[in-house]
């Protein structure tokens, strides 16, 4: 037989039941219901189902058949209108036969008779001239539970190369409880990387957007929320959490059996819900709801029960490893997302048992994908997707409010990580302050240099500006003892022609004294004396001159003889001496020579 694809609604007053059954005979079909049993058959299919609440037949019920999808769809009456049937998508446990109610006991005693002559049919002859072998009693190997309820063991010992790359403890059947745990937080303190957490925590771009990111129960809550009106009703909303075919398909699959489990295991099965819960909301986060080939590895991973089968004893032990794990393994290392995973799981839990499974379902998916870790949907993964259909909400919803109460802060993982900020925030204070402070001494010495080349420009300017005036002063003084020598030389020319047609003479204007007649009269000639008072000195030369016209002819001679020399100037003698009869006057000539000479005139230039 094969067993449909269903799914199961209701409202107030009905249970529908929608079956798909391709290639069936629609006309050859059988519906049995009654109370919590319903039964469907139709070749080659038959549904069995144990509904969690009772049906009655009275009239109203119906069904329908859709030739084109080749679906049945049955509506049931409810026997108590109104009443809400809980868990109709644990498909897995509506699959579940129902429970024997007798109280005939599993285990009977048989006939003691009976037993003996069975003993005796099947007794063979013994063979005394066997080989005895001394027995020696040894103590059965110390093997330490595991897995869902911790309901396996001895599982590593024959698969212990297969799983070696699943989980980080190793031979775990010979270690306790204590002695993984210890072994967990001495391996995570090896691991934590205290510049890789700073880095990440001060370079937050990429975790800012991480956290920005909704997954799908996030929206399901708010619409939970905002439908329940602030009321609290403790019971699944399928209209917010619903399963794709895949997902049913899953359900389908899985066999469906009782869990035997104490106080104390159920305690653990809780707690480590919540530890797989934590470590599938960060994944999921940090993906962004996409799956990749790191999905399993940060999956097993940052959860303890899965990577160390770890059990937990309080929900804080649960939270303070979940923290270390995400601050020692994966890539991104900040507690920000360690406070978001708790505020995830909470909805999750909020949302009831149905989000539980689909979060559940997805983990088995991925594990199934993955080569070395499908060994964990054996030990934990499918026996939780088959228990949790089973529990009751007001246990979860008790498991969601403890979990709610419970704190985490960074003092609590054991890392040091405040210790760690602080001091990772002292060193960028100083850091920057050491960067102003260069900043501002590379602005001073900008500055002092700025003001040393303009000191140095100023300097240069100033001199060069004194060596400008320098040089006009000396073009502009060149200029006017050029003018001034050009006007004495007019002067002269218009003032020499009658001085020399009297006596032959023509006298110079340079700085010096002329001394005639029988005392000597000294008279300064200045070329930068102004023009007015050169021509009253050329005048008195002038005359002085005139006066020197009844001079011997000897004077003149030499005057003569000093012109012819003017071209090639021999030293002169410092003045004229005279003559053995003590005639005639002495003319002081100066020792530079003088532009301005005495020229003689000869008669043969007068004629």
């Amino acid at each position: 037989m094969i067993t449909p694809a269903f799914e199961l609604t209701q409202d107030p007053d009905f249970l529908t039941v929608k079956i798909r059954v391709p290639y069936a005979r629609a006309s050859e079909f059988d519906i049995y219901f009654e109370g919590e049993d319903f039964k469907f058959y139709a070749k080659p299919y038959f549904l069995r189902l144990t509904l969690p609440g009772r049906i009655v037949e009275d009239g109203r019920e119906k069904a329908s058949y859709n030739t084109d999808e080749g679906t049945f769809t049955i509506q049931l009456p409810k026997e108590v209108p109104g009443q809400y049937f809980e868990g109709l998508d644990m498909l897995t446990s509506l699959l579940a036969p129902k429970k024997s109610r007798s109280a005939k006991p599993l285990v009977e005693e048989m006939d003691a008779a009976a037993s003996a002559e069975l003993c005796e049919e099947n007794e063979e002859e013994f063979d005394w001239e066997m080989e005895q072998i001394p027995y020696e009693e040894s103590p059965p190997p110390l093997q330490h539970p595991y897995g869902f309820g911790n309901l396996r063991s001895g599982v590593f010992q024959r698969l212990q190369d297969e799983l070696s790359d699943v989980i980080d403890i190793k031979d775990p059947d010979q270690a306790p409880a204590e002695e993984r745990r210890r072994r967990r937080l001495a391996a995570e303190a090896a691991k934590f990387e205290p510049d890789h957490y700073l880095a990440d925590f001060f370079e937050d771009e990429a975790i800012k957007h991480l956290l920005k990111y909704k997954p799908w129960w996030i929206d399901a809550h708010r619409k939970m929320t905002a439908l329940q009106g602030g009321s609290h009703q403790e019971h699944d909303s399928p209209a917010f959490v619903v399963f794709s075919e895949a997902e049913r398909e899953q359900m389908r699959k899985f066999t469906n059996k009782s869990f035997l489990l104490d106080k104390r295991s159920r305690r653990h099965v809780y707690l480590g819900l919540i530890d797989i819960l934590l470590a599938y909301c960060y994944e999921t986060r940090v993906n962004e709801g996409d799956k990749n080939v790191e999905s399993s590895w940060n999956i097993r991973k940052l959860s303890a029960t899965l990577c160390w089968l770890e059990s937990f004893s309080s929900i804080h032990d649960v939270l303070v490893s979940f923290g270390r794990r995400v601050l020692c393994y994966p890539l991104f290392r900040h507690f920000e997302l360690v406070t978001r995973a708790l505020s995830d799981t909470v909805m999750i839990l909020q949302l009831g048992k149905a989000a539980v499974l689909k979060c559940l379902l997805d983990i088995h998916k991925i594990f199934m994908e993955s080569d070395p870790a499908y060994i964990l949907n054996d030990l934990f993964i499918t026996d939780y997707c088959i228990w949790i259909q089973k529990v009751k909400s007001k246990k979860l919803a008790a498991l969601c409010e403890s979990l709610q109460k419970t704190t985490l802060s960074k003092s609590h993982v054991g890392l040091e990580l405040e210790e760690l900020e602080a001091a990772a925030v002292l060193v960028q204070e100083e850091e920057k302050a050491l960067k102003a402070a260069g900043t501002v001494s590379k602005q001073q010495l900008l500055c002092s240099e700025s003001e040393t080349s303009d000191s140095e420009e100023s300097s240069s300017t100033s001199s060069s500006e004194t060596e400008g005036s320098d040089s006009d002063e000396q073009e502009s003084s060149t200029s006017e003892d050029g003018e001034i020598n050009s006007l004495q030389g007019t002067l002269q020319e218009e003032r020499t022609a009658p001085l020399i047609g009297c006596n032959g003479l023509r006298q110079g204007t340079d700085t010096g004294a002329v001394e005639v007649g029988g005392g000597k009269s000294k008279v300064p000639l200045q070329s930068t004396a102004p023009p007015g008072k050169l021509i009253e000195e050329l005048e008195m030369q002038i005359q002085s001159a005139m006066r020197l016209s009844e001079q011997p002819e000897g004077l003149a001679t030499a005057g003569c003889i000093s012109q012819e020399q003017e071209g090639n100037p021999v030293p002169e003698p410092d003045r004229f001496s005279e003559d053995a009869a003590g005639k005639g006057n002495f003319l002081e000539v100066s020792p530079k020579p003088n532009p301005l000479l005495f020229l003689c005139s000869t008669n043969e230039d007068e004629d």
